[in-house]
């Protein structure tokens, strides 16, 4: 199996009233983290900034425009797994440095964010309350993640 590198901006969406966006990835997918609730994020294509990048991914795979919005970053992070390759459809380890971000959404209460999903990555979305993390499959480097947030304890 052939090894790919990939970097990756993702971020964590938190509305006005404190809760948290996750997309749940397809299961079965050809995601790494295929039937686990994921931050909203993607692959930084070469010479793209992280930032455009995303933006980019947010309108993509939610339908939601964070460019007003600031973006700071949180971490920098490793994840590796297996996927399949969009287009090829070959299968591929892939090894991914991740920037997390934090979006927040100041002036929105999460009822009022409109997610669209229309996608071949993502089956559904859900506004967290920051407990509920502990009850729903994240993939690994999310914990820490959260944890540095302050929002798994």
């Amino acid at each position: 199996m052939r090894t790919i590198h990939r970097d990756i901006a993702a971020a964590v969406l938190i509305s006005k009233d404190g809760k948290i966006l996750l997309a749940r990835q397809k299961p079965g997918g050809r995601g790494v983290f295929a039937g686990k609730w994921v931050i909203v994020g993607g692959g930084i294509e070469e010479g793209e900034d992280p930032r455009a990048a995303l933006d980019r991914e947010f309108m993509e795979e939610i339908g939601v425009d964070i460019s007003p919005y600031e973006a700071e970053l949180v971490e920098e992070s490793a994840g590796e797994g297996e996927k399949s390759l969009r287009g090829t459809g070959e299968r591929v380890f892939c090894k991914m440095r991740f920037l997390n971000y934090r979006v927040v959404i100041h002036d929105k209460h999460a009822a009022e964010v409109e997610v669209t999903i229309d996608n071949d990555e993502l089956s559904e979305y859900r506004w967290f309350e920051p407990p509920e993390l502990k009850n729903i499959t994240l993939p690994d480097p999310s914990v820490p993640f959260f944890t540095k947030l302050g929002y798994w304890k």
